[in-house]
């Protein structure tokens, strides 16, 4: 496609895309611990990391993990809660292997996820970072991928237009908001089709 040809940046999502979204496979666990059911337990976390502003760089973690109790009765040390998220997150090899084959083809990617400092903690873990010219950041930048705007900043940041970018997330409504704007984009379910994406648009 001729529109394809004009793609020169790739915006990665980190959790449920690089890597396993530990989050959701985190909190799954945590609520079976509690005897709670696991979809509506996942979707108050969620919309309370958001609500709280530990996502933004607002909060922080005690007082998401605080709120989380009030709301819901979990039981666990914050660092016991934290762990188990955390653990989760497991890099995807051959999605980072696609990052290096992008960046000798000339490619630039890029991350950009919606997260706590988790996100450090996980780089200083096992490193990651360094595979991409940018880590972008909800938790450093206080805006999130909720707001159409944050995209906007970055193809600014990026000094790039929307067609130039492709956005990968596996979340519907972050991939609806960038498609708003002119981004190409590839809704995350699985890394065959994700590659087979890349080929059709030959970028792989």
């Amino acid at each position: 496609m001729q529109h394809d040809a004009f793609i020169t940046t790739i915006l990665f999502d980190y959790g449920g895309v690089l890597a396993e979204e530990g989050f959701t496979k985190g909190l799954s666990v945590i609520a079976r611990e509690n005897g709670l059911d696991p979809a509506p337990f996942f979707h108050t976390a969620t919309e309370t990391i958001y609500a709280c502003g530990y996502v933004t760089g607002k909060s922080t973690e005690q007082a998401y993990w605080q709120l989380l109790r009030s709301q819901t009765g979990i039981r666990g040390e914050d660092q016991t809660l934290t762990e188990t998220i955390l653990s989760r997150f497991t890099l995807h090899p051959k999605m980072l292997a696609a990052v290096r084959a992008l960046r000798k083809r000339g490619l630039n990617p890029v991350i950009l996820s919606d997260q706590t400092d988790w996100l450090d903690r996980l780089n200083d873990r096992q490193p990651f970072f360094q595979e991409f010219s940018r880590v972008f950041n909800s938790y450093h930048l206080g805006k999130t991928k909720r707001e159409p705007s944050l995209f906007t900043d970055i193809l600014s940041t990026l000094k790039i237009e929307p067609r130039q970018a492709l956005f990968v997330d596996d979340n519907q409504g972050h991939i609806g908001r960038a498609a708003a704007l002119g981004l190409e984009t590839h809704l995350f379910q699985s890394e065959e089709l994700f590659f087979a994406d890349l080929a059709r648009r030959d970028l792989a």
